[in-house]
């Protein structure tokens, strides 16, 4: 190390600034990659008693980025992007999950999954940024692109087409969530 200090006092200043440079890139690409998340199934449970922004579920385990995903979702910021890490859900058996841009370049790093669910728990069914929404058997994708200035979220008034259903069928169906049944009774 003694000897690297030295080379580094006895060398020109655009050589320093070089060096520089790269510790900081070396820094930045380690933070960027460390920044990703592992999503388990054991991470999608009950919704119910989830913070909620109208009828979108919002989670992050980081306390501050909770707020600012929900911030962001409560005000409608456009040409925002979702922290790292951030778990949207209207309905159970589906889910968006937000990892670093490179990871999904398509869909601004959101991963799509379909979910299916039961008593005992939750099984990851398909994910990615291809998984087809078996209602309409499309591509979650194709209905989210509208919504690229929302960082692909989609609401009611801004990206996407409306849902076929109402706020309450979609309540209807955030309250039947066997994951639940422990909680309810």
């Amino acid at each position: 190390m003694r000897s690297l200090m030295i080379v580094f006092r006895r060398s020109s200043l655009p050589l320093r600034w070089g060096f520089l440079a790269v510790g900081l890139i070396l820094c930045l690409a380690s933070w960027a990659a460390a920044e990703d998340i592992t999503i388990s199934e054991k991470d999608f449970g009950c919704v119910i008693g989830l913070p909620k922004v109208r009828n979108t579920f919002v989670r992050h385990a980081d306390p501050a980025k909770q707020k600012e995903a929900m911030r962001i979702l409560q005000d409608r910021v456009p040409d925002a992007e979702y922290p790292v890490g951030t778990i949207l859900q209207l309905v159970p058996a589906e889910a968006m999950v937000k990892h670093p841009h490179d990871k999904f370049p398509n869909t601004n790093g959101w991963e799509f999954f379909a979910l299916d669910l039961s008593e005992q728990g939750t099984k990851i069914r398909d994910r990615g940024d291809q998984v087809k929404n078996l209602s309409v058997n499309l591509p979650c994708l194709s209905c989210h692109v509208p919504a690229k200035k929302f960082d692909f979220v989609c609401e009611k008034g801004h990206g996407c087409a409306p849902l076929p259903f109402d706020d309450q069928k979609i309540a209807e169906i955030q309250n039947a969530d066997p994951r639940c049944v422990k909680k309810k009774g």
